[in-house]
């Protein structure tokens, strides 16, 4: 799946800036470099900085291929599932060297807050730290915290769209199971900002599965009908889908 992925986003051509990007000084002054490596040619790169929707320090990874020294290419955004940082997908994968044969920048970033210091937000892998479920929370113990949703649709991109060498208008999301969800609730919520998107054994129905009982009434609240606006099928049914195809890539042996 993510060889379609990247081969859809690879049909947009980049145009050329020369060397401008070699040395990808970052723009925002809150943007601090933790680590680089050579990969496949580009580099895979982690950065933290101040996130304004979280109020909290966030870390990300982001791979640029060899290409993005000199133009501009298309983005694709990865979000993982329960209790993954932003290393999984980069240390786990492998996906760098298909990014890197298809030209594609690839953002990887954490799944929740970190350190907030919120009672209980450590006790359970499902809920609070590592388990943000790419929602805006409107219960008053998390939501100053706990808003994945904006944080994803709005404050990154924006960062990654000022310091890095991308195509604003060629940007693609796709993640795993609570990172699927995210990826599918995001992409149908804002189709226009969304060339594509597609899921690995994502939590499609979270209102009927365990899982996103206990995060939406934690972070939503008991009221059943404002989980919907976080739920696949949901969304789907009373919308429609906006995109043509939507690739989701489902295991029969899972156990979940």
């Amino acid at each position: 799946m993510f060889l379609t992925q990247l081969s859809f986003l690879s049909q947009f051509k980049s145009f050329s800036f020369g060397r401008r990007f070699l040395s990808l000084k970052v723009i925002m002054s809150n943007l601090e470099q933790v680590s680089s490596n050579k990969c496949f040619g580009g580099f895979q790169k982690v950065f933290k900085h101040s996130s304004s929707e979280l109020k909290c320090e966030m870390k990300f990874g982001i791979y640029l291929p060899a290409k993005s020294e000199f133009g501009k290419l298309p983005v694709l955004y990865w979000l993982s599932g329960l209790t993954c940082t932003e290393q999984n997908f980069v240390t786990k994968s492998g996906f760098q060297r298909y990014a890197a044969e298809h030209n594609i920048i690839v953002v990887a970033p954490d799944t929740s807050p970190r350190g907030c210091n919120i009672e209980g937000e450590d006790d359970s892998y499902d809920f609070g730290s590592g388990a943000g479920f790419y929602v805006d929370a409107t219960q008053p113990k998390w939501s100053t915290n706990y808003r994945m949703y904006s944080y994803i649709v709005k404050e990154l991109p924006k960062l990654i769209e000022s310091n890095f060498p991308v195509l604003p208008e060629k940007k693609s999301i796709f993640g795993h199971s609570m990172g699927g969800h995210g990826a599918l609730v995001i992409a149908l919520k804002n189709p226009t900002g969304y060339k594509s998107v597609s899921a690995f054994a994502p939590i499609c129905n979270p209102v009927k599965c365990n899982w996103g009982k206990k995060a939406f009434t934690g972070y939503l609240g008991e009221k059943e009908d404002d989980w919907h606006e976080y739920d696949t099928c949901s969304l789907i049914k009373k919308n429609g889908s906006p995109f043509a195809d939507i690739l989701i890539d489902q295991g029969w042996l899972m156990t979940f």
